[in-house]
């Protein structure tokens, strides 16, 4: 199966050299380009791609409000690309439905990774990204005189494997930190996704902060 891709940023450069490296993978196919977030969602409207790239600063329609239309009208992922990792831009983007985040330097593999897991439904947060959103909310002190009751429905280990979703680690890492097998991690992952009623690991790290799992100081588990 091809993975369809729109990519959308107003520098001409950056987004020749995004298409460039994905339409040399044999699984990928750039079908267009835009240079702001109106042209972006127009293509996905009349392409329906699988995955769009969104700058997140451009023109006319940023890209998080370009992410916001995508999402609400199609189910065409999304992935935004920045040079700026701030809070803002960060949950801003999360909460516009994005599946994934990743900052312009990022390497060509992770770059063509991201499309591939986002396109198969799953979702990819950027580390030097997570960790900025733990600093922001252990920065400002504790959310929560207790955890949230939504958070009573997980078993320990489960809220461990969401704390650890939150920093950004993958099911590899997350297996590793908790001495358990990937397919055990999967599992976790799973159940926390299902229990809590999240679309993917992206909300599930919404969720993490929202219900004061992470917060300043050890993490309540």
């Amino acid at each position: 199966m091809t993975v369809r891709v729109v990519v959308a940023d107003d520098q001409e450069l950056v987004r020749s050299g995004f298409a460039m490296i994905l339409d040399a993978q044999p699984d990928i196919e750039v079908v267009a380009e835009a240079g702001d977030g109106a042209e972006a969602v127009e293509a996905v409207r009349r392409l329906s791609p699988d995955v769009a790239l969104l700058d997140i600063r451009m023109p006319r329609t940023d890209g998080i409000e370009a992410c916001r239309t995508i999402c609400a009208e199609s189910g065409c992922r999304t992935v935004m690309l920045t040079t700026f990792d701030t809070d803002a831009y960060v949950y801003e983007a999360l909460h516009a439905g994005a599946s994934g985040f990743l900052l312009k330097d990022v390497r060509r593999d992770d770059l063509v990774h991201a499309v591939r897991v986002v396109a198969a439904g799953d979702s990819l947060l950027a580390p030097s990204v997570a960790r900025r959103l733990v600093e922001q909310y252990t920065a400002g002190g504790p959310r929560r005189a207790a955890p949230d009751p939504r958070l009573d429905v997980l078993t320990a280990r489960e809220r461990e494997t969401l704390l650890l979703l939150a920093r950004g680690l993958s099911n590899a890492e997350i297996a590793a930190e908790l001495v358990v097998s990937d397919h055990t991690v999967k599992t976790h992952v799973g159940n926390v996704l299902a229990k809590l009623g999240l679309r993917d690991r992206i909300q599930a790290v919404i969720c993490a902060y929202e219900t004061g799992l992470v917060t300043a100081g050890p993490p309540r588990l």
